[in-house]
């Protein structure tokens, strides 16, 4: 009997760690398992044959807040067609509030919570010919200690082409109510020795881009440092070879040994993602968020300033109070800590999460389709609400890109959010979207806007645009930049040695 676990991942690129746990731990039933990675932008009736193709008597489906509409269509269809197949569901977005959802109703089982060892246990029942109690299975949370790592099912084509995702440690201690980790009641650590000797085999099979999930990375001091030294050790022993390392980071606990390690590592080698969220303290107190928003700045402000990693900071609109005057203030306050990128995002009511107590009280309004996003509530109107979407979509292609470092200062001048947002309400009638604008379109766009607001001279605009145009190794000069300088087609050539730089190391070029 075969048993097949799938998903299907947002794109090609993502390798799901999730597959991999479960095969892991498949015990003596492993040599029966297969793992077969679809994604949300194949058609269901090329999944469905793939999947029928491999004659499948079990089916194990990871699903999360973007696959469960497709991966609904998928289950509908296999029922159809071959209702023999057990259909196992399990992961974030069937583990709470499913009992009215389609998936559910569809599927034989579903495994709410951790399914390392759950999953294989009902498998083993199921070939046995067991009688299950109950279609819903609470997953067993196992210490970590018990559970086998997935690393080695990564294969080498996943090593060399896609983003390879690991997990020092799993949960989180804090509260936030926006978020499924504040289910969790602490942080648990996987046991270092077995989890190093794994990076240490990824690194030999030439993995060089490590994504730590963990959800508060640097918790526990001599945990991290120690994972910190291990890469450390990794770069020394190869200084020829690169490294990129990817963490989340708790902005408010960074002690000084912590920080002394950060400072050894080589420029582009580490990017820290960092959930500010909200700096309004009516905001924090009512979604339960307790971070120490001095200290935070101080570490940010520390770590722009002082070492070469890569900052990305999040922060979400449309939390309980903060209306749009509050959320700009914030903004702009947290620009001035100077992370390279500022992820705005906007609130979405994940199930399961404690946010959904002040739906009332603030008379939220979500989307009824995933992901679930804000559509208004009481201080922000659905017309601010699609303002801050293109905001944010500008942003991205602006701000986050990187490709605008000497044109950005001229554009948001003393005023990040404001300036923004006006280039937002701006631009979008001249292109009616925010996404698949043509990099060359954007230059002319922003070259516009900078020349019509009358702030800067024409000569101050053109050099500014030109340092950025030439950065980005863009072929074919635009004539409202000028005449080019006679050297720029030599910066196309240096570029050009770079593209096979991970994104992040680009961007410090």
């Amino acid at each position: 009997m075969t048993i097949l676990l799938t998903t299907l991942n947002a794109r090609f690129a993502h390798a799901s760690l999730a597959l991999r746990y479960l095969y892991a731990n498949m015990q003596e039933l492993q040599q029966q398992t297969h793992i077969l990675e679809l994604t949300i932008q194949q058609n269901v009736e090329d999944m469905l044959e793939q999947i029928v193709n491999k004659n499948p008597h079990i089916i194990g489906f990871s699903v999360y807040i973007w696959n469960i509409e497709k991966t609904t269509q998928l289950i509908r269809e296999l029922k159809i067609l071959r209702p023999d197949i057990s259909i196992i569901i399990g992961g974030p977005e069937v583990s709470y509030e499913y009992q009215k959802t389609e998936i559910f109703t569809l599927a034989d089982y579903l495994i709410t919570g951790w399914g390392d060892i759950s999953f294989y246990q009902l498998c083993h029942q199921l070939m046995a010919g067991q009688m299950i109690a109950s279609k819903v299975i609470q997953g067993i949370q196992a210490n970590l200690a018990t559970i086998l790592l997935p690393y080695d099912y990564y294969t080498d084509d996943d090593i060399k082409h896609r983003t390879i995702y690991v997990e020092a440690s799993r949960g989180c201690p804090f509260k936030c109510e926006f978020c499924l980790s504040s289910l969790d009641k602490t942080a648990w650590m996987f046991p270092l020795e077995p989890f190093l000797a794994a990076m240490d085999k990824l690194y030999q099979r030439g993995l060089r881009q490590f994504k730590f999930i963990d959800r508060t990375f640097n918790l526990k001091k001599e945990f991290t440092a120690t994972i910190l030294q291990f890469f450390l050790d990794k770069l020394k022993q190869y200084p020829d070879e690169s490294l990129f390392l990817h963490f989340e980071l708790v902005p408010d606990h960074l002690p000084d040994e912590l920080k002394a390690l950060i400072l050894e590592f080589p420029a582009a080698s580490l990017q820290f993602e960092i959930g500010i969220q909200t700096l309004y303290a009516e905001t924090q107190t009512l979604i339960s968020r307790k971070t120490n928003l001095s200290k935070a700045k101080e570490n940010i402000s520390w770590l722009s300033k002082h070492t070469t990693v890569h900052l990305h900071v999040d922060l979400i609109a449309g939390l309980p109070a903060e209306n749009l005057a509050n959320f700009a203030k914030g903004f702009n306050e947290l620009w001035s800590w100077q992370p390279q990128e500022i992820q705005l995002g906007l609130l979405k009511r994940l199930k399961g999460t404690p946010i959904k107590r002040h739906n009332q009280a603030y008379d939220y309004k979500f989307s009824s389709l995933p992901p679930y996003t804000l559509l208004a509530n009481k201080d922000l109107d659905y017309e601010e609400v699609n303002h801050i979407k293109k905001i944010a979509k500008f942003w991205d292609l602006i701000a986050n890109s990187g490709r605008f470092k000497f044109t950005l200062p001229l554009l948001l001048n003393d005023d990040a959010f404001g300036n923004i947002a006006a280039f937002s309400q701006w631009a979008f009638p001249k292109v009616n979207q925010t996404h698949g604008i043509a990099l060359d379109k954007l230059f002319a766009l922003v070259f516009e806007f900078l020349l019509a607001s009358q702030q800067h001279s024409l000569e101050t605009i053109q050099q500014a645009m030109q340092q950025d145009f030439i950065r980005i190794g863009t072929h074919g000069w635009p004539r409202f930049l000028g005449e080019p300088p006679r050297a720029w087609k030599d910066h196309l050539k240096h570029k050009g040695k770079e593209q096979a730089l991970p994104k992040r190391q680009q961007q410090h070029a």
